[in-house]
């Protein structure tokens, strides 16, 4: 950056000179560049000959925001005036990725920005990579609700996101040794120019206590909760912009802090501990995100948290339903809630504890509109992450609650009893309190009892669901039960981080395609034109040797951008499996050392994800494969035909670069775990070939793309169940497969681990003695799936760039787009409003009148 440049124009576009359009609304360039300096100036504080990086990045960020606030303040008008029926997502993730780039694509003024900053002297991609990214979710979950988020403003969906603004988000991840290591994620440190503090707005949180019964002057029990402590919920708000439209809509995030910030008397008392005591235990629930709950006070601060987030969030659902003079039983009319997990199902049980004890309403019209308000998401297929709390827990921390929901129940076994009679195993399995190695409260069955809806995120996973986790669920009650196979948006993840592929296809197919997604299929009318083909290669080297770049500068690892990018990027958990991959890339060293001569595809393997802290064989897996890169890439044998690379702390911001620079993606999850997956859909849509098994959205991914152009291998769910019940021994599998004894010999034999032969004896012992997740069995096939895969790239590069070209042209199906226009129709039903942007003369007039 050079700051003579911005000197000369600081003087020149000072705040004195004649100003011909509004700095905070004007879209010319001088007007761009003026606010800019005015915001470096007036906000920053700094004149360019001391200004940093992050100045240049925050006076930029206040420019575009300034930008956005009449799309917000009208589309928040135009809601009030009219009552809109609002779509409320309910997460305690939203990993948004950085707001700058993607506001500026969805206002449309990226150019000109970029134009702005060039003139005076500044890169707007530097600019850019200054963002520290809210850290505030773990993956999937969070990136989904991310993308629900983008759609909903695009599609002009009214709707508000609620969650919790942690403090410090999901870690910073470095590697010592090989092995993962958690840093605090400070994003928080140079502040967030995005957000809208809006104290005005506080609520109250009860936790902990006891309950006291008494009966009211109208001879009816009531129910009154005496809390142990209370906390003040603060929301930040941050506007969500449409793709090219004038909606604005808002996720508010809360904030803990306590009532009262100083105790006075604590202090005089020379009790200086005390006295900021309270202030440090309330804020303690929103400073980071998934506190390791391997110890109950993990457990308890994560029931806090999703406990403060959902009646914080409800609390203010009441207020702006109440400040629209609507009345309390039309609350489902106003407002459609979906449950993203079972994160929030305590929701089920707050809203009718506020409607109950708070608003004094009867039970049964109570739990009417408590029906008819929720909606349901499930994430998972395996049993052990549907989430439960201790009863003794639940009850200290919401003792009211878990009043409630033994009331729910009774009601409900009662329904089950009138339905199936009297079986009890059946009834011991659908109760919301299990009763089997302790006393637990079943969050995922609250969910299912309390919300009018149940949908899984993929077709398999929703017939999976109806045959395993939620059978019982779905016997009672098969019309909740529906589908709704997750998308992703293609403006993040094509407009914003494969620019070069968007341009190309804009001339190709015009360019409505990023909000009818659909259109991409008018590419494959250049399939077999050379000329697009061509350009359709040169932009993959481009974004490839981008990522080359990128990865050497992170790691200090060279690779070769000529070479197959065999990319596995996703949270590291033992059914994603990418500890087969590992056994891959061992089984070609293998070959390699045996054979010199070898003739292989040289293959750059690029893995990135994090581990939870508290999940010690899933730290393994990171050091195997850190592991297995030391040695491949320094091994003079190798001579660069196989590069193994680790990219540290992933998150939105570094996966960006990552998957236009794929050639295979790798989505090898055991058939019947993963419930949907996203990271599958961005590979596809930017040209990456698939190998992967029929699990998730891998299937209808397959289906869209056609089956010759994916690389199938491994089990089917059906498959994996059969040999389960026929008595998997995995031992057998390596006894039997001479190469694949040999790779696990070889890692057994401390060959990777400086002759330590306990490091990965964990992993080994258990791969051959449990292998729940069947890699040993899959082995054989996904070896030979990669062998072929391996020919195709090497020996028919024209027919892999003509599949590539056919993947992304066969996305469509895959826009969030489609998905929030499903929940609309099948669930929320909520319909568009189109916002006018009201005239800035005309608001403020309303403003200085009192009427907003």
């Amino acid at each position: 950056m050079q700051a003579r440049d911005v000197e000369t124009s600081f003087a020149r576009n000072s705040p004195l000179s004649v100003q011909v359009e509004d700095d905070r609304t004007g879209l010319s360039l001088e007007t761009l560049k003026r606010a800019f300096l005015d915001n470096l100036f007036y906000v920053q504080g700094k004149s360019p000959d001391i200004a940093t990086a992050k100045d240049y990045y925050m006076a930029l960020a206040y420019t575009v925001r300034d930008r956005m606030l009449h799309h917000w303040l009208s589309t928040g008008q135009t809601y009030r005036r009219t009552h809109a029926r609002t779509a409320v997502y309910l997460s305690a993730e939203f990993l948004m990725g950085p707001y700058l780039g993607n506001n500026l694509i969805n206002l449309g003024l990226y150019d000109l920005f970029e134009q702005a900053m060039e003139e005076l002297g500044l890169n707007l991609k530097e600019i850019m990579d200054q963002e520290q990214e809210p850290g505030l979710g773990n993956g999937g979950l969070g990136r989904l609700a991310a993308c629900y988020l983008d759609s909903m403003a695009t599609l002009e969906i009214p709707s508000l996101g609620y969650g919790i603004r942690y403090e410090f988000g999901i870690f910073e991840q470095a590697f010592h040794d090989g092995w993962q290591v958690e840093k605090t994620d400070q994003w928080l440190r140079w502040g967030n120019p995005w957000e809208v503090r809006r104290p005005e707005w506080a609520v109250h949180v009860k936790i902990g206590g006891h309950t006291e019964g008494y009966t009211d002057h109208q001879g009816r029990y009531q129910v009154n909760w005496v809390p142990d402590k209370v906390v003040r919920g603060i929301p930040y708000d941050t506007p969500i912009l449409g793709y090219q439209v004038n909606t604005a809509n808002t996720l508010r995030l809360w904030r803990a802090e306590s009532p009262e910030s100083f105790d006075f008397d604590a202090f005089n008392r020379g009790d200086y501990y005390g006295a900021v005591n309270s202030k440090i235990i309330s804020e303690n629930i929103s400073k980071v995100l998934y506190p390791n709950d391997d110890k109950l006070e993990g457990k308890q601060l994560r029931l806090e948290q999703e406990f403060f987030f959902v009646s914080c969030s409800l609390q203010d659902m009441i207020r702006l339903l109440m400040s629209e003079g609507l009345p309390l039983e039309q609350f489902p009319e106003k407002f459609t809630v979906q449950l993203n997990d079972t994160h929030p199902a305590v929701a089920i049980a707050e809203l009718m504890r506020l409607l109950v004890d708070d608003h004094e309403m009867a039970w049964d019209l109570a739990w009417e509109i408590t029906q008819k308000s929720f909606a349901y998401t499930n994430h998972t297929l395996l049993p052990e992450a549907l989430e439960r709390w201790p009863m003794y827990l639940f009850g200290s921390l919401l003792p009211r609650h878990l009043e409630i929901i033994f009331e729910i129940n009774r009601i409900f076994l009662d329904q089950v009893r009138l339905k199936f009679g009297p079986d009890n195993e059946r009834i011991a399995r659908m109760s919301l309190i299990e009763e089997t190695g302790g006393r637990y409260v079943r969050m995922a069955n609250l969910a299912c009892v309390g919300s009018h809806a149940i949908n899984g995120v993929a077709e398999l996973h929703t017939e999976l669901l109806k045959e395993t986790v939620l059978k019982d669920f779905y016997e009672l009650f098969p019309e909740k039960f529906v589908n709704k196979t997750n998308g992703v948006t293609p403006r993040r993840w094509m407009v914003l981080s494969n620019p070069r592929l968007a341009k190309l296809i804009d001339q190709h197919i015009g360019t409505a395609w990023p909000t009818q997604l659909d259109q991409l299929s008018k590419l494959e009318a250049y399939v077999d034109d050379p000329a697009f083909r061509n350009e359709w290669r040169e932009i993959k080297q481009a974004n490839k040797r981008f990522l080359t770049a990128r990865i050497e500068r992170l790691t200090g690892i060279k690779v070769n951008p000529d070479s197959m990018f065999d990319v596995q990027i996703k949270r590291i958990h033992e059914y994603k499996r990418q500890q087969l991959n590992a056994l891959h890339i061992i089984t070609l060293y293998r070959r390699l050392k045996q054979n010199p001569d070898l003739e292989i595809t040289p293959r750059t393997f690029i893995f990135a994800g994090k581990a939870a802290p508290g999940y010690f064989m899933a730290k393994l897996i990171i050091k195997l494969i850190t592991a297995v890169g030391d040695i491949v890439n320094r091994d003079p044998v190798v001579r660069d035909r196989l590069k193994v690379v680790f990219i540290p702390n992933y998150n939105v911001t570094n996966s960006q670069p990552i998957y236009p620079a794929s050639d295979l993606s790798e989505q090898i999850s055991t058939a019947g775990f993963e419930a949907s997956g996203t990271g599958n859909m961005k590979f596809a849509l930017n040209g990456s070939l698939t190998i992967g098994t029929l699990d998730g959205a891998n299937v209808e991914i397959r289906e869209e793309v056609g089956a010759e152009n994916f690389f199938l291998f491994g089990m089917t769910a059906d498959e994996v169940t059969a040999l389960k019940a026929s008595g998997y021994q995995p031992w057998q599998y390596y006894e039997e497969n001479a190469e694949l004894k040999g790779v696990i010999d070889l890692i057994s034999s401390g060959f990777f681990s400086g002759g330590d032969t306990e490091t990965f004896k964990p992993l080994i012992d258990n791969l051959l003695q449990q292998d729940r997740f069947t890699v040993l069995a899959d082995y054989q096939s996904y070896i030979d799936c990669q062998d072929h895969v391996g020919k195709v790239y090497q020996q028919d590069q024209e027919n892999w760039l003509r599949m590539s070209i056919l993947n992304a042209a066969r996305m469509g199906k895959f826009s969030s787009d489609r998905a929030v226009r499903e929940y609309c129709k099948e669930i929320w039903h909520v319909d568009p409003v189109s916002i006018e942007l009201q005239e800035y003369s005309k608001m403020v007039a309303h403003i200085q009148e009192g009427a907003i």
